[in-house]
């Protein structure tokens, strides 16, 4: 329930499906001039299917992720892209920037011009130019129709894959064509990962030059890179190798041609938005860094909701994740999963109709289901309504019940034939479920990126000291862009995290169920 690197068998019995959709793909591509390449190139999406389903995507990332808090950092990303795109060579879509509330480094564009970063990589970044490669990569990704590329490709291989399969069948029989599928299914994933790599290399390139072009340094991409490696490295203890299937080259790969590239780019004079790193970082003050308690937060495996009140205990050892949706828990070893659902108002208005609403459903879909009757919920025995369902060989039970004037449920499923493995730790979540005690309340906290001028001659160690920091020595040293063991100028501003008792603030509408 909450609110990366930026560039997150059914066998075919006969040829003829297959063969007809290739040759149903070959008619319904579209040739286009590629606006960076000038090449003409065929996919089967159009500009104005990119808009369509850029549009619709970026719908969605507003419901699930949302946007940070601040209008003047929003203004400021939105305020840099657009000088960065004026610049793009692709001119027949609107650009749109926004700072998403993502904990993780990451940025991302969607077709039809969408571009987003993340409130942990502004905490990342440590200057404009910085942010100005980052941004100019995602404009590159849309100027060179990446998502049109990718969606057509990704057809071909798994047209390609299925032919394959096919031919073993008719050759071998079953298991040779199981075989043959998987293996040629592996292929086609790593043509497309080559491919995804040969696009963050493309969009790097693009990325750098509108930095230039724009007045940017264009080797300040190539330390942010380095900067993300070095992320990776301290929260993994470990650097990131590259495998055939990986879709974004390695740091170190994409540094060494960044830094080979930027000397050969020219600078273009122009006054910058943010004058220096100082003025750069103040921007990004108060913003959070690590989880949202306003999505929920995991203590172990209990996940505590502040603003709706709840608290919930899942089995222990359980593997965990929060997303807007729901919150969910899976065993290591084992075929199960649990998830609590904020159920919509648009879907019920109480728990008995929500059960309904479940078996009606189910019916619509020659789904067995039954009324599982009523139950309890939790120590303050709330009643919850229960709806048993049986499909594919799998037993989905769904136990809907009111807390806050809200419709929650809890989802349960696994295997018919492991279901009695399963039930006790089932029961025990749903009778966990309970308001929150102000012990709970006294272990939600955040925690938000903060500024404090070093005094002359000190490390990070020192300010870290006197400040409260609650980030590691690695860790300032990763965000304020230095090794660690500097003697500071007087009035540098090293950014720090400091922890402080959550507030409270109004849930968000896909947490609230609206």
């Amino acid at each position: 329930m909450a609110a990366g690197h930026f560039d997150s068998n059914e066998r075919p019995r006969r040829g003829a499906p297959a063969l007809s959709a290739l040759l149903a793909l070959s008619t319904a591509c579209a040739s286009v001039v590629n606006p960076v390449t000038g090449e003409r190139e065929y996919t089967t999406m159009s500009p104005q299917q990119e808009v369509q389903v850029g549009r619709q995507a970026a719908a969605e990332v507003e419901q699930q992720l949302g946007f940070i808090d601040g209008a003047a950092l929003q203004a400021y990303v939105g305020q840099l892209g657009a000088r960065l795109a004026q610049l793009s060579p692709r001119q027949d879509v609107k650009y749109e920037f926004h700072a998403v509330d993502m904990e993780a480094t990451n940025a991302f564009a969607l077709p039809g011009g969408f571009v987003y970063v993340s409130r942990g990589l502004l905490a990342l970044a440590n200057s404009e130019d910085e942010l100005a490669g980052v941004v100019g990569h995602e404009i590159g990704h849309v100027a060179a129709r990446h998502s049109a590329q990718r969606q057509t490709r990704g057809q071909l291989a798994g047209i390609g894959a299925a032919i394959a399969t096919i031919g073993a069948a008719i050759l071998g029989g079953g298991e040779l064509a199981q075989s043959v599928g998987q293996i040629a299914q592996t292929g086609a994933q790593g043509w497309l990962a080559s491919y995804s790599r040969d696009q963050e290399l493309q969009s790097d390139e693009i990325g750098q030059q509108l930095a230039a072009k724009a007045g940017y340094d264009p080797n300040a991409i190539g330390e942010f890179l380095a900067a993300l490696g070095r992320e990776e490295e301290v929260r993994t203890g470990e650097k990131r190798q590259a495998t055939f299937l990986d879709s974004h080259p390695t740091s170190d790969e994409r540094v060494r041609r960044a830094a080979a590239r930027a000397a050969s780019l020219t600078r273009a004079a122009a006054t910058p938005i943010a004058r220096g790193r100082s003025d750069f970082v103040q921007r990004t003050e108060g913003i959070l860094v690590g989880p949202d308690p306003a999505q929920g937060i995991f203590r172990e495996s209990l996940f505590l909701h502040p603003d709706l009140d709840f608290a919930i205990r899942f089995p222990r050892g359980w593997q965990t994740q929060n997303s807007p949706q729901a919150v969910m828990a899976k065993p290591e070893q084992g075929n199960a999963i649990l998830a609590l659902i904020a159920v919509p108002k648009s879907e019920a208005t109480d728990a008995r109709s929500a059960a309904q609403r479940m078996l009606s459903e189910a019916a619509q879909q020659n789904v067995r289901a039954e009324d599982g009757g009523g139950v309890r919920v939790g120590a303050a025995g709330a009643r919850g309504y229960r709806v048993r369902a049986l499909s594919q060989g799998q037993l989905i039970e769904r136990t809907y019940f009111m807390h806050g004037g809200g419709v929650f449920a809890l989802h349960s499923q696994t295997y018919q034939q492991e279901a009695d493995r399963w039930a006790d730790p089932f029961d025990r979540t749903l009778a966990s479920f309970r308001a929150l005690s102000p012990d709970d309340r006294a272990q939600i906290t955040e925690t938000r990126l903060a500024l404090v001028p070093a005094k002359a001659g000190e490390t990070l160690e020192q300010v870290s000291r006197r400040s409260d920091n609650s980030w590691s020595a690695a860790e300032t040293a990763l965000y304020n862009g230095l090794r660690g063991d500097e003697k500071l100028a007087s009035g540098f501003l090293v950014k720090v995290a400091k922890e402080r008792p959550y507030a409270g603030s109004p849930a968000p509408a896909a947490v609230r169920g609206e």
